[in-house]
């Protein structure tokens, strides 16, 4: 069991100790030890980390990446099947309040179900982003996939009517769920931004 496993099967979650920990570790181990969490240190974590420290678009593209360039935050979520993935962010340009991405899998995952566009903005809950699957960018980056909507292709069984709901858990970590029409899906995910 790693260190970080170790923290998020305590009692209560020490977010403090939680977030020191892994903004100490080097980038690779930090990786590791984040897309090794299962499903329930998942759902502790996203539990834990309400409130805990104020998550905005500025930690998912900091402010030195210049605007139009792709931000990639490495992911593992709970679902039965297709764990790893990467949320990719960019900062439009002109930049109005909003980061624009995509969902990077396998390429046969992506041709078959679509690239699960979304617009990620500040949450009406302060301190949380919410990533929109109801809304599409109207351009990608180039070499990024087509701009589909989220009713195109297997992606309305995936990404269609989502949204995901991320809080904070350090300056590279946040920790997902996902919504559907307002309520909570069983289903979270963990990014680690490269």
């Amino acid at each position: 069991m790693s260190r970080l496993q170790e923290l998020l099967s305590s009692g209560t979650v020490d977010m403090h100790a939680v977030s020191t920990y892994l903004d100490e570790l080097d980038a690779g181990r930090r990786r590791r030890e984040v897309l090794e969490l299962g499903r329930q240190a998942q759902r502790r974590l996203f539990d834990a980390a309400d409130g805990w420290a104020p998550l905005g678009l500025d930690d998912l593209v900091p402010p030195e990446a210049p605007a139009e360039t792709e931000v990639p935050h490495e992911g593992r979520n709970t679902l039965p099947a297709f764990r790893r993935f990467a949320k990719v962010f960019t900062r439009p340009e002109p930049f109005e309040g909003e980061l624009w991405g995509y969902n990077r899998t396998s390429p046969l995952l992506q041709t078959l179900v679509g690239p699960g566009y979304y617009v990620a903005y500040p949450h009406s809950r302060p301190g949380e982003v919410r990533v929109d699957y109801l809304r599409v960018p109207p351009a990608g980056l180039s070499g990024w996939p087509p701009v589909l909507p989220n009713s195109a292709r297997l992606s309305r069984f995936v990404y269609y009517g989502t949204q995901d709901v991320l809080r904070k858990v350090s300056r590279h970590v946040s920790i997902g769920r996902a919504q559907k029409a307002g309520r909570w899906l069983p289903a979270w995910f963990v990014l680690v931004r490269s």
